[in-house]
């Protein structure tokens, strides 16, 4: 019994883009495809049973079909080949679609007066599938149908009432549809403009709060160095450990207002996936210390073609759920290859879901809970950005759960390719050293996230240059430029950076400190070489960013 949903899945499937958005030309021409071989079946089984004569020659019917049934496959290939809004070819099909029902119907007498069904169905179809203007110009198709075939049929102009009901029901179900589409678009606007106005919200909401949880951060780093005793630094592990719970649930907020605004799109690239995981891993390392969860990896050298940043974002969410809900057991990541594809997958052996809350797990604020249950971290959105990037990527998310036994997630469809062919000459590196005396420019127009990571910066070695604007006449040495993106009276990070640059007659390494969505600042800039990092960052990171930098940069002035 599974092959009739397993065949509607499968003309479903066609009905869709590359991007996997529903196409609603493909859709009609497939419809198209299946129908008219079935009209022209029909014809020929009727004629032959009731043993008529026809007013055209079976020949001329036989031409007909053999002319347009191709044509329908044809005009398929053009819509797959070049999809999207076409006016002259949506015209064109419909008229041909019109046209082949009144011949249909003109030429059959009694017979072929059930086509009449068909030229109903592919008004209301057009109507919603291409909207109310493409509606009332089917309506009027309709009804050219209906006299046409009225004049040169016989039976239907003998049957004047069955000609005056069907014109009432070409034009009242319309009618009726035109009522209902139009209440459906004025209730899709506003619940369009509701959830706009709840995106922007959280976006700025997200985007505020993340500049005191940056400072917090940073402050948090600094008392890290400031030797205190053990019972303080428990209590600054404390803060920190909430402070990321609280940095957690903003960065999904962000996420999930970006995604709902459209602005999101993949850049792909070959990435080492090893060294993805590798990075998560580490990055989770201490939350699966305080978590009690034994985090392992499996290495792979498989590289593949994706966006690394949604990627991450992706395993990072999930990763994000085993620590929450498996606390205290193991969470394996690793990789598999399944049909020439890579599949990443996380497992864990925590709890597991129950049956009935598995077909909800991936909506928005969905959380599984049960009576007595202790409260957890989050609100329930991260399963949400997985699916809504996994189709924004192209790849497949599945999820399979057995209670007591664990969760496993997969993210599955990841095209495999060679690994890059690196340069064979062998550059000498000097050991990474800490950063003493770089200079730094600092430049960040909230004062207290410019007090603390010019502090933490000075910890380092660094000799910072703090300014909260645009250093416009001031004297300005650096070899490193930390700045914000957004600093006021119009100026972004990007001026700042092309400003100094010019000014020293060189290409200063630099770095973008924002809490705005990063392929918004990436468009910006225009300068792919440039890291931009989102608020809050964690120290680690920042440092790790500016060493790496540091010794690009040194590797580049030896090459020359």
């Amino acid at each position: 019994m599974g092959w009739p949903k397993n065949l509607f899945n499968n003309i479903a499937s066609y009905t869709r883009n590359s991007k996997n958005e529903y196409d609603a030309e493909r859709g009609q021409a497939i419809s198209r495809i299946i129908t008219v071989p079935l009209i022209f079946l029909y014809m020929m089984i009727a004629i032959a049973v009731s043993g008529r004569e026809l007013t055209i020659p079976i020949a001329v019917i036989l031409i007909y079909s053999i002319i347009y049934i191709p044509g329908s496959w044809l005009l398929l290939r053009k819509i797959v080949q070049n999809p999207g809004y076409n006016f002259k070819r949506r015209v064109f099909a419909i008229s041909n679609d019109y046209l082949a029902m009144t011949f249909a119907m003109a030429i059959g007498g009694a017979i072929t007066t059930p086509i009449f069904a068909m030229v109903l169905w592919v008004t209301v179809g057009n109507g919603l599938r291409y909207g109310l203007r493409y509606l009332m110009a089917a309506t009027g198709l309709a009804l050219l149908s209906l006299a046409a075939t009225t004049y040169f049929n016989s039976f239907w102009r003998a049957q004047p009432y069955v000609v005056i009901t069907f014109i009432m029901t070409a034009i009242l179900v319309p009618a009726y549809i035109y009522v209902l589409l139009n209440r459906v678009h004025k209730a899709y606007n506003s619940a369009l403009e509701a959830n706009l106005a709840k995106s922007r919200f959280l976006a700025q909401a997200s985007h505020d709060l993340r500049q005191p949880i940056h400072a917090i951060s940073l402050f948090i780093a600094c008392l890290r160095d400031a030797q205190l005793e053990d019972e303080e630094q428990k209590m600054v592990n404390n803060i920190d450990r909430s402070l990321q719970s609280v940095a957690s649930l903003f960065q999904s907020l962000l996420d999930i207002s970006t995604l709902d605004s459209g602005k999101i799109s993949a850049h792909l690239e070959d990435v080492a996936i090893g060294d993805i995981l590798h990075d998560i891993a580490q990055q989770n390392s201490k939350a699966a210390q305080w978590a009690g969860v034994e985090l392992k990896l499996v290495r792979t050298r498989k590289f593949v073609r994706t966006d690394s940043n949604l990627l991450t974002t992706m395993v990072q969410n999930i990763v994000s759920n085993a620590l929450k809900y498996a606390a205290e057991n193991p969470v394996l990541i690793g990789t598999r290859v399944r049909n020439g594809k890579l599949s990443i997958e996380i497992h864990d052996r925590g709890p597991g879901i129950a049956g009935e809350h598995l077909p909800r797990l991936f909506e928005e604020f969905y959380q599984v809970r049960e009576r007595g249950d202790k409260d957890t971290e989050g609100v329930g959105l991260g399963l949400s950005i997985v699916q809504r990037l996994s189709k924004l990527m192209g790849v497949e998310i599945s999820l399979r759960s057995v209670v007591g036994k664990g969760t496993t997630v997969v993210i599955g469809g990841l095209n495999i390719v060679a690994e890059p062919v690196r340069s064979a000459e062998i550059t000498r590196l000097k050991p990474i050293s800490m950063l003493d005396g770089l200079r730094v420019l600092l430049i960040e127009d909230d004062i207290n996230i410019l007090m603390a990571t010019g502090i933490l910066l000075e910890k380092w070695g660094c000799i910072v240059q703090r300014e909260d604007a645009l250093p416009e006449g001031k004297p300005v040495i650096c070899d490193f430029i930390i700045t914000d993106f957004d600093l006021g009276a119009k100026t972004t990070g990007a001026d700042c950076i092309n400003y100094i640059r010019r000014k020293n007659g060189k290409n200063i390494p630099a770095i973008i400190v924002t809490g705005h969505d990063e392929n918004r600042v990436r468009d910006d800039i225009g300068d792919p070489e440039i890291p931009i990092l989102s608020k809050p960052i964690r120290p680690a990171e920042l440092r790790s960013t500016i060493m790496a930098m540091k010794l690009r940069t040194e590797q580049q002035m030896l090459a020359v």
